[in-house]
């Protein structure tokens, strides 16, 4: 299983490069003498190291994850002044989603109660502005963006899914709704960032992420989860054609270098999401082909053999300084390689 062993040597990685046990968090980067790279506490990258953590517990079982998922919990909740609600609302939905995850994978029940904390505090930010949809933060209520609705519909199906409430599955279909009908090209299925963020009602159509590729993606594969209605997976289908015309590159196949900070994080959520339709519409969209193309140019093109780090560019070696964002968007990378191929649906391929 040459995925499998691939992801965990990325996991041991970010354990040995970036784990501070003094302050029960990732360092933001490496090198980090005496952690003094912490100014600025990056809490939706710990949500999404939650995330990674999952993945390497769901692959091996091995309970040294959830012994750093438990580290981890008490780091950020002290770090976040005793509580998990913040200002933002998508930092907010990809912790809820990371904890969830984490309780579905383990059955720790605090890790249940912080998703359904942020949840609660989540739908505070639905209003009117924009016909609809959750704003992107608390001082900023007239600014809707796909970062802070599509992960919410993720978030709300999975609730469902989990313990079948119908109030979670009526949000999910409310959210999504909007999130389509205003931030979704009716033409190509590629999805816009935002809309309103200077005020005059204007959508970012010229901010193309992956990141908003890759959530929309992943709301329309939950829906078709729940409803098994084939216009939700045709969506996700749509949407990630588009992301391959539009933003890989023609020649190699490779998605965009985003750059390190927040964009570090942005591949790493679309393959992510991704491997979600892969599972449920094998060989139908451009899925396989995206993940097989990215993950063998960042094993062989994208990573130092010797610290076993990663570069935002996933077609050359990293420099000596790499960001946690971005190590963990090449865990997710590696960690849908592995659960794709243990499916059958992906085979390694070495240059």
């Amino acid at each position: 299983m040459e995925w499998s062993n691939r992801a965990g040597i990325a996991q041991t990685a970010l354990d040995i490069e970036f784990w501070n046990g003094q302050i029960n968090l990732y360092n933001i980067e490496t090198p980090c003498p005496n952690g003094e790279c912490n100014t600025i506490f990056h809490y939706w990258w710990m949500a999404h190291a939650v995330d990674a953590l999952a993945d390497g517990y769901l692959r091996t079982r091995d309970k040294g994850y959830v012994y750093r998922l438990e580290q981890l919990y008490d780091g950020l909740l002290k770090r976040n002044g005793g509580a998990f609600p913040n200002e933002l609302y998508d930092d907010m939905e990809w912790m809820a989603i990371a904890w969830l995850r984490a309780y579905g994978a383990t059955g720790i029940n605090r890790f249940k109660e912080a998703a359904l904390i942020l949840w609660e505090d989540i739908r505070t930010g639905w209003n009117d502005h924009m016909g609809g949809g959750i704003a992107w933060q608390k001082s900023q209520l007239d600014y809707k963006n796909t970062p802070a609705n599509a992960p919410a519909v993720i978030l709300a199906a999975r609730l469902y899914r989990q313990f079948g409430r119908e109030e979670d599955l009526s949000w999910a279909l409310r959210i999504y709704e909007w999130q389509k009908e205003k931030l979704v090209d009716p033409d190509s299925g590629f999805v816009w960032d935002g809309m309103n963020r200077t005020g005059d009602g204007s959508i970012d159509k010229d901010w193309k992420f992956t990141y908003c590729q890759g959530v929309y993606i992943g709301a329309s594969v939950e829906l078709f989860r729940i409803t098994k209605d084939e216009g939700y997976l045709r969506d996700a289908i749509r949407t990630a054609d588009a992301a391959r015309a539009e933003l890989t590159d023609a020649a190699t196949g490779l998605l965009p270098d985003e750059g390190d900070g927040d964009g570090g994080l942005f591949k790493g959520i679309l393959v992510r999401y991704l491997g979600e339709l892969a599972k449920e519409a094998p060989g139908r969209s451009a899925a396989e082909e995206m993940l097989l193309a990215n993950a063998t140019s960042l094993w062989d093109q994208g990573r130092d053999a010797g610290r076993q780090l990663f570069h935002t560019d996933w077609g050359s070696p990293p420099p000596e300084r790499v960001t946690l964002s971005t190590q963990l968007s090449a865990i997710m990378l590696l960690e849908r390689a592995a659960e794709l191929e243990r499916s059958g649906l992906l085979k390694a391929k070495s240059a």
